[in-house]
């Protein structure tokens, strides 16, 4: 029996927190990341962009220019159902706005195991699309983003101007 083998895309976007590499099939976007290098072309990436890849760079490319923040790029998630909910409520976190792992943990029914979501906040493959950077420590602090914290700090200054209230908003002159 002959495994057959997902066509993949890869597409580089430069962002102002660095590089990001985007996989995605012909419906689906697998996978985004920071990179804080770019390394040599995949030999299994196709070389034309699917669709999901072209709508990615689009709204990222609003996200970082502060014009726009929804993403409507089909995603391939994968994980258990713990995870599928913690992602589903990060989801639901505005703009602009934070919660706690605490938050996430008693919204998903899984208060007991507030690690368990802060690591399944880090096995998120879709960051700033899921916004795993909003979720910060019950104290307020800035803890736990796979991209570093100076990133996560960045996304949430960014998303204080895009959305003008709030704990992350950047005082206007």
């Amino acid at each position: 029996m002959t495994e057959q083998r997902q066509v993949q895309s890869v597409l580089w976007l430069d962002t102002p927190i660095g590089p990001m590499r985007a996989v995605a099939d012909e419906t689906h976007l697998l996978g985004l990341e920071f990179h804080d290098r770019r390394p040599e072309p995949e030999p299994f990436a196709s070389s034309g962009l699917s669709a999901p890849l072209v709508r990615i760079e689009a709204e990222l490319k609003a996200y970082f220019a502060g014009t726009g923040a929804e993403f409507h790029t089909p995603l391939k998630i994968e994980g258990n159902d713990l995870e599928r909910k913690v992602w589903a409520r990060l989801l639901d976190v505005p703009l602009g706005e934070t919660c706690s792992y605490g938050d996430i943990a008693r919204d998903t029914g899984a208060i007991e195991s507030i690690r368990v979501v802060a690591r399944y906040c880090g096995t998120n493959r879709f960051p700033v699309v899921i916004p795993c950077h909003r979720c910060i420590g019950s104290d307020g602090s800035l803890t736990g983003f796979g991209g570093g914290l100076w990133r996560k700090k960045w996304l949430l200054r960014h998303e204080g101007r895009m959305r003008p209230v709030g704990l992350f908003a950047e005082e206007r002159q």
